[in-house]
């Protein structure tokens, strides 16, 4: 081969070779994971098991959701008074669990669950902006080994002006002159 050949491919052939993790390609494509798509929540026996999951999961979803409101707690607490006139009559005793077994446990419900919602949207709005700003450092990442491919180039054509030879390699060496001879070492230690 060629003198001239090899300082071509040599300087064709970049110092670094970014490799991207595969887990970076998979979700590119597939965007940030969805709860509610998860595969552990899916069965594979066949088209009937899945349609009876999805009616039930958005069943369950209709529920929680007109449960988790405000509106259903507000509800309650008027359902709930209702019984309260006759608590009053039957004395402290009645009236403490009424309180206890009554309105606060079905009122609550719907308060916590409200409370729970509010805590999951802020979670999923965190982890969107946790994947767009992964994102973006990925793209980041990416031009800067464009960047980093083009000094390379500038660097093989200086080396090359110099007469250096730029070993490829993932360790670090010592440029090697044309001349062949060895790279500077440390001075032996006198005696």
């Amino acid at each position: 081969m060629a003198a001239g050949e090899r300082a071509k491919r040599r300087a064709a052939a970049p110092l670094h070779v970014h490799t991207v993790h595969p887990h970076v390609a998979w979700r590119r494509t597939h965007g940030p994971a969805l709860t509610w798509e998860s595969p552990h929540h899916l069965t594979h026996r066949g088209s009937v098991d899945r349609s009876i999951q999805r009616f039930n999961r958005a069943l369950a979803l209709i529920i929680t959701k007109a449960v988790g409101s405000m509106w259903c707690a507000y509800v309650f607490a008027l359902f709930d008074l209702i019984s309260l006139p006759a608590a009053i009559q039957a004395g402290t005793a009645t009236i403490v669990s009424w309180v206890a077994q009554t309105f606060l446990q079905l009122v609550l419900l719907s308060v916590i669950m409200v409370g729970q919602n509010v805590q999951a949207d802020a979670a999923d709005r965190r982890s969107e902006a946790t994947f767009r700003d992964t994102e973006a450092l990925l793209h980041g990442q990416d031009q800067m080994a464009l960047h980093l491919s083009a000094q390379d180039a500038v660097l093989r054509q200086v080396a090359d002006k110099m007469g250096i030879v730029i070993a490829l390699s993932d360790t670090v060496t010592y440029p090697i002159a044309r001349s062949s001879q060895p790279p500077p070492s440390d001075p032996a230690p006198e005696d």
